[in-house]
């Protein structure tokens, strides 16, 4: 399938025919190319299994391609990580906690790694840290009590110890309830707005589609298309949906002017609208003949139109598959 390529001069993440084999033969990521704009907040998308941590890991230095190359904001990797990784702050596969310590301790220890870090401003930047992410009142509960979210959070609240140009998350809201879902995500366009460009993996398209200004789809390690996420879901025609007490005379009437995959539900009847054919180059005509012979045909009509497509109706053309979309 050919690709929708956000490539400029300035990207924040680029690869080039990224390629991780395993031994034993099992090809996680299949020449990948991707270009991530700096400023925007990137979702890697794709089901579990689908090569998108591989492809973390890769971009950070932590497992070696077995061939092709990525640059993290300008620099190869893993050649310049040491460069690098002290501008990038990183999510993966959840956080490595001392769980005998408390949050604000695993943070300092986290801080006093950092050889770039300034001790005398240690505390206050651990404190802003732990606030930020919504933890200041668990700051001195220890790292074993808290539960899968809390962890999460205080992962995220480590990346952000230091100001950075790139931040990569590995499923950030993993654990997290509703709520902790909606903080995140604010948090998630707060750092954009700051100029932090954000690469956020994930297997929710909700997610996907409620906080990234762009996104790429993976399956079976291959990437299917990227681009902006209106780019995406535009590539998919929306459904028609039609409200009406006459419901079975409208399933007929459609399905006699070519429209497929109808489903009733109640008084609404939806289904996916007929490519237009040659001569026809106008939808919104196409539209209007399909409602013009409902109304011939005696059903009352009380609401016509195209709903907006998805990016869940994205991905089930590109790939056939169903998706988690729950968030």
């Amino acid at each position: 399938m050919e690709q929708r390529s956000t490539e400029g001069d300035d990207a924040a993440v680029e690869t080039r025919g990224l390629t991780k084999r395993y031994r034993g033969g099992q090809l996680a990521v299949d020449a990948l190319d991707l270009s991530v704009p700096r400023g925007s907040v990137f979702g890697f998308l794709g089901p579990n299994g689908s090569g998108k941590t591989t492809t973390i890991r890769m971009l950070m230095g932590l497992i070696e391609p077995t061939s092709g190359g990525a640059r993290l904001l300008g620099e190869p990797m893993p050649r310049a990580a040491r460069s690098v990784l002290p501008r990038v702050g990183a999510l993966i596969e959840g956080p490595a906690l001392y769980p005998f310590l408390t949050g604000r301790d695993n943070l300092l220890r986290y801080d006093a790694a950092d050889p770039t870090a300034d001790p005398r401003t240690r505390a206050p930047r651990v404190a802003a840290a732990l606030d930020r992410v919504g933890l200041a009142a668990a700051a001195g509960k220890k790292a074993r009590a808290y539960s899968l979210g809390m962890k999460q959070r205080l992962g995220l609240a480590a990346a952000l110890l230091q100001p950075r140009e790139l931040l990569v998350l590995d499923e950030p809201t993993n654990g997290l309830d509703p709520q902790g879902m909606r903080e995140i995500r604010a948090l998630v366009r707060e750092l954009a707005e700051e100029g932090t460009t954000v690469f956020l993996s994930s297997h929710l398209l909700d997610e996907i589609e409620q906080v990234c200004t762009h996104a790429a789809v993976m399956a079976q390690g291959r990437l299917i298309t990227q681009g902006t996420v209106a780019e995406l879901a535009a590539g998919s025609r929306g459904r028609l949906a039609v409200t009406t007490p006459d419901p079975v005379d409208a399933v007929r009437v459609l399905k006699e002017h070519g429209v497929t995959d109808l489903v009733v539900l109640d008084e609404r009847v939806s289904g996916e609208l007929p490519v237009p054919g040659p001569g026809v180059d106008d939808a919104p005509l196409e539209l209007a003949d399909l409602n013009a012979a409902l109304v011939r045909a005696g059903v009352r009509v009380r609401a016509f139109g195209a709903e907006r497509a998805s990016l869940e109706d994205a991905f089930v053309a590109l790939t056939g598959e169903g998706f988690d979309v729950a968030g």
